[in-house]
């Protein structure tokens, strides 16, 4: 069964990952780290969502179910071994500081951990970078990243898609995300 890790930094757009994972669950043995700084973003832009039951409410909020959460702050997790086997790591929304620490190979947590075993198995790894404008520091670390063959893949959206809603939307951005790892989804029309 195939091993997917979802990583969801601090950065606004959480809901992204969540939705991320909510597709992925039938997908292979899914694994999460949510960063704390991405707790206090996602409950900032949410009000529904307290910090205090954050767990709870986003596995019930997304309908998650047999997904493996870990804790960013422990280090000596699985996923940070890369006889684990994780084949693809996504960080989906990736923020401006997780990715400053993945382009210096700083691994300070599970995160940045997990992000440095994908690079030195040569694991397939998708970044979508949100911040807009991007510096000239964060753009260099992001080519950086990109020669090692790390895909950086913004939450963008398209114009040939014809998206009428904001759901529609979060389901093309997410199945771009999706494409890039190929895995098969619906999630939004093709070209034609």
């Amino acid at each position: 069964m195939r091993k997917i890790l979802v990583n969801i930094s601090g950065a606004s757009s959480c809901e992204l990952g969540f939705l991320l994972l909510k597709y992925l669950q039938d997908k292979g043995e899914i694994f999460a780290i949510i960063s704390d700084n991405a707790k206090i973003s996602f409950t900032k832009e949410n009000s529904e969502i307290s910090i205090n039951n954050f767990m709870d409410a986003i596995k019930q909020k997304f309908k998650l179910q047999n997904i493996v959460f870990l804790e960013n702050d422990n280090i000596s997790e699985c996923v940070a071994s890369g006889s684990f086997g994780i084949e693809t790591t996504f960080i989906t929304p990736c923020s401006i500081n997780t990715l400053a620490k993945i382009s210096c190979g700083i691994c300070d947590n599970l995160i940045t951990r997990s992000a440095a075993v994908a690079l030195k198995e040569r694991k397939k790894m998708i970044l979508g970078v949100r911040e807009m404008p991007y510096s000239s520091i964060s753009l260099e670390q992001m080519t950086k990243l990109s020669y090692q063959g790390v895909i950086i893949a913004p939450p963008v959206m398209a114009s040939y898609a014809k998206v009428r809603n904001l759901d529609e939307l979060k389901k093309f951005i997410i199945g771009k995300w999706l494409d890039l790892a190929d895995i098969k989804h619906e999630l939004y029309k093709r070209w034609q």
